[in-house]
Order: C-alpha cells, then sequence, then structure tokens
C-alpha cells in the first residue's frame, strides 16, 4: 500500500525485484565481455506486417528472435557451457532460453521470468504460442516453479544462489542455459542495452529499431536494424568464438530463419503456393 509523506510518498518494492538486485550483487564480479551490433530486419518487419494484414494475427518478433539464438546455440554448443567444478564444462544439448514477460500484479506490471524449454527443437509458432499463453497466464500459476524460492530471505536467497552456480543442472532448471531480454519493445528508435552480470552465461540484450539508409544490391535504401547486445561470460568463451557465434545469429536473424515455416505462412502466400502446385 502506498503511503504519503508530506512531498513524497512510500510504495512498496516487489519481492522479485528485491531477489533480482541480490542476483545482480551476487555475480557483479563476472568478467563480461559485450559486442553491439545491428541487424536488418526490414524483411522480416515486412514479413510480419504482411502475416497480420493477411491473418489478422500478431506473431512474435521475440519468438523469431529466440529462434534464431537457439538455432545459433544449437550450431556453437559452448557458448552455452557451464562451470562444472574446477576442470570441467558441461554442455547441455538442450537450448533452455530465460526470457522475461511483463505481467500485472497489484497494481504494477513486474517482469516474470519464464523459460522456452529446448527451444533449439522448437519452430517460431510453437515458441510464439508458448509467449502468448505465458502473458495470459496468472501470475500466480506462472510463478509456481519459483513460489520455494521467492518466498526465501534476501540473505538465504544469496546462499541459494552459491549453492546454485556450482551445479549446472540446477543452473538449467531456474535460469535456462543463454538469456534473452528484449527492452526495445518499450520505446522507439535504435539503442543498445547493457545487461548487469547475471546468469546464465550468454545473455542476449534486444534494443531498438531504427531506419536509415542501407546498400540492398548495389542500391541505396532505407533500411530497418535491430541493435543487439550479445554479453559473454569471458571464463566460459574467448573473443573469436564470440564473434563467430555473434555473425551467425545475424545471418540468421537476416535471414528471416524460420519464418518459412508452413505453419505461420500467410494465407495468402499459402494459396499462390497451392494454385503452383495444381
Amino acid at each position: 500500500m502506498k503511503q504519503q509523506h508530506g512531498d513524497a510518498r512510500l510504495a512498496p518494492y516487489p519481492k522479485i525485484r528485491r531477489l533480482m538486485a541480490a542476483e545482480f550483487r551476487l555475480s557483479r564480479h563476472m568478467p563480461l565481455i559485450h559486442g553491439l551490433l545491428e541487424a536488418d530486419v526490414t524483411g522480416v518487419r515486412e514479413f510480419l506486417r504482411e502475416h497480420k494484414a493477411n491473418t489478422g494475427e500478431s506473431l512474435s518478433f521475440t519468438a523469431f528472435l529466440i529462434g534464431c539464438l537457439a538455432q545459433a546455440v544449437e550450431e556453437y554448443k559452448a557458448v552455452q557451457a557451464m562451470r562444472l567444478g574446477r576442470r570441467h564444462l558441461i554442455l547441455f544439448e538442450d537450448v533452455d532460453v530465460l526470457t522475461y514477460i511483463e505481467r500485472g500484479a497489484s497494481g504494477h506490471s513486474l517482469p516474470m521470468p519464464y523459460i522456452i524449454r529446448a527451444a533449439n527443437h522448437k519452430g517460431v509458432r510453437e515458441i510464439h504460442g508458448e509467449i502468448r499463453t505465458a502473458q495470459v497466464q496468472e501470475v500466480a500459476k506462472a510463478a509456481a516453479g519459483f513460489k520455494l524460492v521467492q518466498s526465501l530471505p534476501a540473505f538465504l536467497f544469496s546462499l541459494f544462489l552459491r549453492i546454485l552456480g556450482r551445479n549446472p543442472r540446477q543452473m538449467k532448471k531456474y535460469v535456462g542455459t543463454v538469456a534473452l531480454s528484449a527492452v526495445g519493445m518499450f520505446g522507439k528508435g535504435a539503442g543498445w542495452g547493457i545487461p548487469p552480470a547475471s546468469p546464465p552465461s550468454l545473455w542476449v540484450t534486444v534494443g531498438g529499431i531504427g531506419e536509415k539508409p542501407g546498400v540492398v544490391d548495389g542500391q541505396i535504401a532505407i533500411r530497418e536494424y535491430l541493435s543487439l547486445t550479445i554479453s559473454f561470460d569471458h571464463d566460459i568463451i574467448d573473443g573469436a568464438p564470440a564473434a563467430r557465434f555473434t555473425q551467425r545469429l545475424k545471418e540468421l536473424i537476416e535471414g528471416s530463419y524460420g519464418l518459412d515455416d508452413p505453419t505461420i505462412e500467410p494465407e495468402q502466400a499459402r494459396a499462390e503456393t497451392a494454385a503452383q502446385k495444381r
């Protein structure tokens, strides 16, 4: 409950924010390396606009990006490696993508964690469906898997994180193997975000989309560019493999990876394809 104190007011500090703050403090010494890049998403955005015009459905741009991220990690599994003791790394086969979805609770919009399990084995349509379901899910039900963790006092939560950091399988369970946060959807124009040090070891921050001239087939045209920040734990991954992974992710995004799935092809395109087959 908000309380008035003269020229100020007192508001509650949400529990989930307190837990996130404890997580950030614990991992503040993680040696991160960041890559800032732009990806031409003109074709992707045109496809999504056409899809909405033909079907009335707003296909999730975040779902598309998660699909691209999962495929890039599938090809470069080392970027999601986790420490197992001092001498070993563990590389999971599944790519579990942690993302955050805003939900309303007690008059506040709170970012709630959600993990797309085995995203490397799912298409954009399936990921889209998961996100849409999670967005309308009740907060209490959505947080059921984290209920015990959220009930811990901050100092016990910090202890829990320390223990968790030594167990890759539990890390995978609670924070996934990679993360994607889409902050750009809350503003307009280009811009990058730099995330705080936080597990997992690969974090993609989706920034804004801006228009600027680009060269296509030798001609200058106005294109839409997405700002992305790719953050790696330098204890896990070196600069050269990180650069190769980043280049592959950009290729997948600019190549509209996963949007050729017939389950999300616009109705008009499906009709034309069917007519051609006749």
